[in-house]
């Protein structure tokens, strides 16, 4: 076991990744000698040398586009965009070309290659520096969309990522990047399986990414008022795995989707629409939504009037449809 912040667990999942695999590579803006702007890839460079880790000009689709080569030439690039929002200039050269080749080649090409980048909020950045894209990604078929909410899947999730023959966007929580645990690092469950954080019966919470600790924390709260919540970690949102979610709302017969995301069109409307679809029968109130408003992500001061917290989420709680009357399902016998 070994405290380290998930900073430090990315970091040193990219170093044994690199000590692995020749193959691996990792480039993007400052991740050489100043090692990334949340020193992701501290030491990588001394470490492996600047033909293994090294930066590159600031052009975010030449990053990608030199990225494509590299992975149809028997490489595996592991490329950080410096933040979620810089992302937007290469985006096409992710949905044109990193999600389609393997389909358009039927097969031919692969593109083993992670794109990393911080995203969401909780950190007071200016314009251009928060942002919650995942839908973006989540809506392009070929493309698997991963992110970790405790520092033991960083790594984990990492090393599958950049052992995978398929393009992963890696999307790391600002927020959680200094937050610490102690960890015994190891490759933990495969991408797209979720993971119930928090046992329940009364409602499912599903969340992911930063949006996990506020599920756990509303839980903690509800406890104290007898509401036993279930939280779900989906760890992946593609692949997404409907069957740890709905086997946790077929149990609770109530759910609540948290996402930080805007939430008209957002990854929270597609997960509520599969376990209406899926868990109907079951389901003893409609299915919620809690998120960031439908805005552009607000200035520094007004970040807290934006994200999705334990009050928010607290109050779509109790518009479950409670009664007094105890779900026989749950009724203990003396």
């Amino acid at each position: 076991m070994t405290m380290l912040t998930m900073a430090q667990s990315l970091n040193q999942a990219l170093r044994d990744a690199l000590a692995a695999d020749e193959n691996v590579v990792i480039f993007g803006e400052d991740v050489g000698a100043l090692g990334g702007v949340f020193r992701v890839t501290d030491g990588l460079t001394e470490r492996f040398g600047d033909d293994r880790c090294f930066d590159t000009p600031v052009a975010e689709a030449g990053i990608v586009g030199f990225a494509i080569g590299m992975a149809m030439s028997g490489f595996r690039p592991v490329v950080e965009m410096q933040f979620d929002a810089y992302a937007y200039p290469a985006f096409e050269q992710i949905v044109s070309h990193v999600a389609k080749l393997r389909n358009r080649s039927r097969g031919a090409i692969t593109m083993p290659m992670v794109i990393r980048m911080p995203y969401a909020g909780g950190i007071g950045g200016v314009e251009h520096h928060c942002d919650s894209s995942e839908g973006y990604y989540a809506h392009t078929p070929g493309l698997q969309v991963v992110t970790p909410a405790t520092v033991g899947d960083a790594y984990g999730l990492l090393r599958r990522a950049i052992e995978d023959p398929d393009p992963v966007i890696f999307l790391e929580p600002k927020r959680l990047y200094f937050e610490s645990a102690d960890v015994e690092l190891g490759l933990g469950e495969p991408i797209g399986k979720a993971a119930v954080r928090r046992q329940g019966r009364d409602a499912t919470l599903v969340a992911y990414g930063p949006s996990v600790s506020v599920a756990l924390d509303t839980a903690r709260a509800a406890a104290e008022d007898g509401r036993f919540l279930e939280v779900i970690d989906l760890r992946s949102i593609v692949p997404f795995d409907d069957e740890t979610v709905m086997a946790s709302v077929r149990k609770t017969g109530r759910c609540v989707v948290i996402q930080e995301a805007q939430g008209f069109a957002g990854v929270g409307a597609e997960i509520a629409a599969r376990v209406q679809e899926r868990c109907f029968h079951q389901l003893r109130a409609p299915v919620l939504r809690v998120s960031g408003l439908d805005v552009p992500y607000p200035a520094p001061k007004l970040e807290k009037l934006y994200l999705s917290d334990v009050d928010r989420v607290l109050d779509s709680v109790e518009r479950l449809q409670w009664d007094d009357v105890p779900d026989p399902r749950w009724t203990v016998s003396a």
